[in-house]
């Protein structure tokens, strides 16, 4: 075989092995993570569960959402820096978002309905 063919053939081989390789645009890849590692500025009041539950965010302000199908249940914070924000009133899923504005501290709250409903907020400066 002239040296030429087979450098050709080499060169046709690799260049179809390369062209086999695995595509993952079905799969992208995840996010990158938000900055300064503050998560998610919304937590979800639902049944018996705020979510997500601890979090960690920047400082700002937060929002609490009631789910559409949400029972009555409230936000009662029981510890964090300074002055704490105003307990919201009592909600059910529809009801307007509860925001509170908070500083760097780790803060407590529950929902005084459901005692085993509780939550940490980790405020980053």
């Amino acid at each position: 075989m002239n040296i030429s063919r087979w450098w050709t053939l080499a060169a046709l081989t690799i260049a179809a092995a390369c062209g086999s390789s695995t595509s993952y645009s079905s799969n992208p890849p995840p996010p990158p993570p938000p900055a300064s590692g503050g998560h998610l500025t919304t937590i979800t009041v639902s049944n018996n569960v705020f979510s997500p539950t601890p979090d960690t965010i920047n400082a700002g302000t937060i929002t609490f959402h009631w789910a559409a199908s949400a029972i009555t249940h409230n936000v009662t914070w029981q510890t964090g820096p300074g002055t704490l924000p105003t307990n919201s009133i009592d909600k059910k899923g529809g009801d307007p978002d509860y925001q509170a504005t908070l500083t760097t501290g780790t803060y407590t709250y529950h929902c005084t309905h459901h005692g085993a409903m509780t939550g940490i907020i980790v405020v980053l400066p």
